[in-house]
């Protein structure tokens, strides 16, 4: 048996550790598979059939908009989350988010159209994004604690990986699903039914998901905090009284890693491949398997780069994760402009490498920065902040900048920024690699990581 002292509760089974890192991934892939259906639909369908009272651009910049606005209830998710996590367990949540996100998903999948009912259709879409939006919200917290709780400390970097590899699982289903009924239901046939069936699937896989989740022990380091009887009643107002500069540090962070994730898992580099009047005008279900195989090499990246930040440290393996994505970000533009698609596979691939090794580490990087009664609202409220700075509307600004300068010169620059910023904010935080996350260590966890805070 493995023991830990990173637990509470030593004497947690390897069995059971491994069934919390199973559950972690398959229900992070069913949420996030739900998720990047949409961003897929809103590059190849949605303007068409939701948007079409629009012009060409008008439709295409408004369906990235719907994609981009479910981020802004994305801490509306994470506060309701974050309050109920560390009240009343992360096992509840996750199975309360997942059932969300699967039912939203569905509806999409039988959703009328612009044609069929006029504004109202673009109406209910985004009713429906809003509610994706709160779900994912409140899921990645509850995941990465699961995993990171749960874990020995040696290895809490690769044990929080799993969570993280789910949303590239869930790129890869999202991606191939739309690649292959794209392939059974060409042309008009697509647009007709083709592309409601991916949606549809998700009643199957929110099944799965919810079945494997039940079957999770809640997290040892919440078991002992009821225990007690010391679950703070305000956790969310407790965060932000006491560590809002470790919030919005953390939020870069992730910040800098989504807006350049969202090239590859937004619909902007697909709408701009496929685009018949843009530069390139690939076959769709062509670049869809390019994006298949970028997300296995982002899967793989990042479980390395969970690896490496156990024995490099979580802050070394983010600034060899940035330099990295820097790399990647700066030969994006001149491998997808070759015109072929494996120059498009290429690109997606060497920028998947530096994306993962900003992700990989995210799980135990967030768990050891906050204290224990608070930590599910920390993560939660960190992650959703940094999703809207650096995702919400990464492929809306893209496109937006495209139109205005006819270049994606301007893209680049955006995302070197992006890059930037996440870099500052990590050398802006101490590394905490291996901090007990048990109540019996509170008053250590309590200190601020932030570097020149004080650590008392």
């Amino acid at each position: 048996m493995e023991t830990s002292a990173a637990t509470p509760s030593g004497g947690i089974t390897l069995r059971e550790r491994r069934r919390v890192v199973a559950a972690t991934i398959v229900g992070t892939t069913v949420e996030w598979y739900d998720f990047f259906i949409y961003s897929s639909a809103a590059a190849l369908v949605l303007p068409t059939l939701f948007f079409e009272g629009l012009s060409g651009a008008g439709a295409t910049i408004a369906a990235f908009l719907t994609v981009g606005i479910s981020f802004l209830f994305r801490p509306f998710g994470a506060f309701i989350a974050g309050h109920l996590g560390d009240r009343y367990g992360r096992r509840v949540v996750l199975v309360g988010t997942l059932v969300l996100m699967g039912v939203a998903t569905a509806l999409v999948g039988v959703l009328p159209t612009y044609q069929a009912v006029g504004a109202l259709a673009p109406a209910l879409l985004l009713l429906l994004r809003v509610l994706q939006g709160i779900s994912a919200g409140g899921e990645w917290g509850g995941a990465a604690l699961m995993a990171c709780e749960h874990a020995p400390v040696r290895k809490r970097g690769l044990y929080g990986a799993g969570p993280q590899i789910g949303v590239p699982l869930g790129l890869i289903g999202a991606a191939g699903a739309m690649a292959i009924m794209s392939q059974v239901a060409p042309g008009d046939a697509f647009l007709a039914w083709g592309w409601r069936v991916p949606f549809l699937l998700s009643v199957v896989l929110i099944g799965v998901g919810y079945y494997v989740r039940r079957k999770v022990e809640e997290s040892p380091v919440f078991t002992e905090i009821a225990q007690r009887a010391v679950q703070t009643r305000t956790p969310i107002a407790r965060l932000f009284r006491a560590h809002t500069p470790l919030v919005l540090l953390a939020a870069l962070v992730f910040a800098g890693n989504n807006a350049v994730g969202y090239m590859t898992t937004g619909p902007f580099l697909q709408s701009y491949t496929i685009n018949p009047d843009g530069p390139l005008g690939l076959p769709r279900s062509d670049v869809l398997w390019a994006v298949v195989g970028g997300a296995l090499v982002w899967l793989v990246s990042t479980l390395v780069a969970g690896w490496a930040s156990d024995h490099l440290g979580r802050r070394n393996t983010f600034v060899l994760g940035w330099v990295l994505q820097a790399a990647g970000v700066l030969a994006l533009f001149p491998l997808i402009h070759l015109g072929s698609v494996t120059a498009v596979f290429a690109a997606f691939a060497l920028l998947s490498v530096g994306l993962g090794f900003t992700y990989g580490p995210v799980s135990a990087f967030y768990a050891e920065l906050f204290p224990a009664s608070i930590r599910f609202s920390g993560v939660s409220i960190a992650y959703a902040i940094g999703s809207i700075a650096g995702g919400a509307f990464a492929s809306t600004i893209a496109q937006a900048l495209l139109e205005a300068t006819g270049s994606t010169n301007a893209v680049t620059v955006y995302l070197m920024a992006m890059t930037a910023v996440g870099l500052a904010a990590t050398l802006l935080i101490r590394d905490r690699t291996g901090i007990p996350l048990g109540p019996d260590h509170e008053a250590e966890q309590a200190a601020s990581p932030v570097v020149g805070a004080s650590r008392a």
